[in-house]
């Protein structure tokens, strides 16, 4: 059995984020969502593809093999369904669960892990709208359109934001930008102004830095 730290597990998680996003996992892109040195990133780099769950090759970045792929669906699905916990079941707010899961998500059971999911009626999606792996490791993989990248006139459901920076989930909240809510792009203000926009049928003006981190979903998709 590969005994792995709460470390290694951060690094795991990311490179799944950064594989998932398309971004290359070049040791620089890892450090920066870390939040620690690149030298640092090159040393646990080592030490994952010597436990076969890192492929790593110099100026190339990093990827997931199949063995660390499984570890990362297995984290993600802890991290994801203590969210919905701590927001259903404690009422913790929307954009405090990310950061609350973080601390809890080490200390997760495979067991508890399932035990939440009974009791949130195993759930398909977190309270940000991200994808909810299943025990088996089967995860919803499409790819959504960011708002930023809407045409005025055109509108679509919100699918999923992104949940790592508490204010701006705040900021969203604050405009109703949640999932399954309904928008529709109306304009772009010149020069770097706000997108206007309807949201579940009052107009509002989103910052231009906040409309790429939500992703929106086609009507015509939207079950």
């Amino acid at each position: 059995m590969l005994m792995i730290s709460p470390a290694m597990e951060d690094y795991i998680k990311v490179l799944y984020e950064l594989q998932e996003s398309g971004e290359p996992a070049a040791n620089s892109t890892i450090a920066e969502w870390l939040g620690i040195a690149p030298a640092s990133v090159t040393d646990m780099m080592k030490r994952l593809s010597k436990l076969e769950l890192v492929d790593h090759a110099r100026y190339y970045g990093a990827k997931l093999t199949p063995q660390g792929e499984k570890l990362a669906l297995k984290l993600v699905r802890h991290h994801r369904l203590a969210e919905l916990f701590l927001m259903e079941i404690l009422g913790v707010p929307w954009e405090r669960v990310h950061m609350e899961a973080h601390r809890l998500e080490h200390a997760i059971s495979d067991d508890v892990a399932d035990r939440m999911a009974a009791l949130l009626d195993d759930p398909e999606r977190d309270p940000h709208g991200r994808p909810i792996p299943s025990k088996s490791g089967r995860v919803d993989r499409r790819k959504y359109k960011k708002l930023s990248e809407m045409n005025p006139g055109k509108t679509a459901m919100v699918a999923s934001v992104d949940d790592e920076d508490p204010e701006l989930l705040g900021y969203l909240a604050a405009v109703g930008l949640y999932p399954d809510a309904r928008v529709e792009v109306l304009g772009r203000e010149p020069f770097g102004g706000p997108l206007r926009v309807r949201v579940q049928g009052i107009e509002r003006s989103l910052g231009i830095e906040a409309a790429p981190h939500v992703r929106v979903i086609p009507i015509s998709e939207y079950k």
